[in-house]
């Protein structure tokens, strides 16, 4: 029986998994330790839930517990990155590559060390949302030290050719940063294969709880070094002081193991369903998808509708299908998605756009309610839109 509203914007945040929240309870109530309390069992036994939570997060990237930090989230997790290695490296150089289509966290932080003396090189994207490794190459410069370029897109789960990126990193010896929050748990994420020096990711977009987030750093080939944003009582190695989330870390743990084992069976059956309602979609006339056709995340579409506003289109939507215009971070703003207009986009076309992202809990009825749903109300929009009527 279908529940409304349904809900299609798991790019935002997901739906916290019960055996998630059953794992975590106890850690507010039974073992509320504190794990820098070292006198005691409670203490211990914090200790050790947040030790064996490392192991689970590091497992999904094929990382060593000792390369992961946590944090509040993947903002936290951006900053730290990309500050802590300005700071780090300023004796080697100020500065940084990354593409136009990032997260905020990782635009609003560039503009912000560009302030502060740093040079910072935005790339270019095509059509498909991809950066041009050859221009990459290019852009690099004898005092540059970091690339910072994202595993998939929050807008359109575009792909961008990680591995590449790494190993063009790896042999001119400069850092790779990736924030790859939109990927983790949702496709196969290796750092020993990517080679990202430093990789931010975040609990909540794999069905984990809010509030808890981490840093991958590399601590072998190579061995990187970051100047801390967060100083006080020196824990977790003096790169991120403060009193661990105890309950956040166990339920991103527990998430995390969840995603390792269930990523291919989701990932396919998202697939499916994902095709299913994109194909039905666009059917309509004048309906196009933004992002490259293959590489992307399997549970991600962003369609432009064309000859309509998202706004308007939100607002029949919404009643029964929570969906999107964009990142949760830029939801409310009127401007055409920065993403779309830097895919080369009209601004009739971003300003068109909405995307369908869905995610553990969507179920095909959900898909055949909302593939109906959307092409009425797409429809009916139309036809009462003077800009339709005048199209030709």
């Amino acid at each position: 029986m279908l529940r409304f509203p349904i809900y299609l914007d798991n790019c935002a945040t997901t739906a916290c998994d019960a055996r998630v929240v059953d794992t975590l309870l106890p850690y507010f109530t039974q073992y509320f330790g504190n794990p820098s309390s070292r006198n005691h069992s409670f203490g211990w036994k914090a200790a050790i839930a947040v030790e064996a939570a490392q192991q689970q997060v590091a497992g999904l990237i094929n990382a060593t517990a000792d390369e992961v930090y946590f944090t509040s989230g993947a903002t936290e997790s951006c900053n730290l990155a990309l500050r802590g290695i300005c700071s780090m490296y300023a004796g080697k150089g100020d500065h940084i590559i990354t593409t136009k289509v990032e997260h905020k966290a990782v635009l609003d932080t560039c503009k912000t060390l560009e302030k502060k003396g740093a040079h910072v090189t935005y790339l270019d994207v095509n059509a498909d949302g991809q950066i041009d490794l050859n221009v990459l190459k290019a852009s690099l410069r004898a005092n540059t030290i970091l690339i910072a370029v994202q595993w998939a897109n929050n807008e359109t789960g575009v792909l961008m050719p990680v591995e590449a990126i790494g190993a063009i990193a790896h042999e001119k010896n400069i850092l790779f940063f990736c924030d790859a929050t939109q990927a983790v748990g949702k496709i196969p994420v290796d750092v020993k294969k990517a080679k990202p020096a430093l990789m931010a990711f975040s609990s909540h977009k794999l069905y984990g709880p809010k509030g808890v987030g981490a840093l991958y750093i590399s601590r072998k080939d190579p061995r990187v070094k970051i100047t801390s944003q967060i100083t006080g009582g020196g824990q977790q190695k003096n790169i991120r002081s403060g009193t661990l989330n105890v309950p956040g870390i166990v339920g991103f743990g527990k998430a995390c193991a969840l995603a390792g084992e269930e990523m291919d069976a989701d990932g396919h059956r998202l697939l499916n369903l994902r095709n299913k309602l994109e194909q039905a979609l666009l059917s309509l006339p004048e309906t196009f998808v933004n992002g490259h056709s293959s590489q992307r995340l399997p549970q991600v579409t962003n369609l432009s509708f064309g000859y309509l506003n998202s706004n308007e289109i939100l607002s029949i939507l919404n009643k029964n299908i929570a969906v999107s215009s964009g990142s949760a971070c830029t939801s409310g703003s009127l401007d055409p998605s920065y993403v779309l207009k830097a895919m080369q986009q009209t601004d009739d076309r971003a300003k068109a756009a909405i995307r369908f992202s869905l995610g553990r809990f969507t179920t095909a009825e959900e898909i055949d309610y909302t593939l109906q749903f959307v092409r009425t109300a797409i429809t009916n929009l139309r036809e009462n839109s003077p800009a339709w009527q005048l199209r030709h």
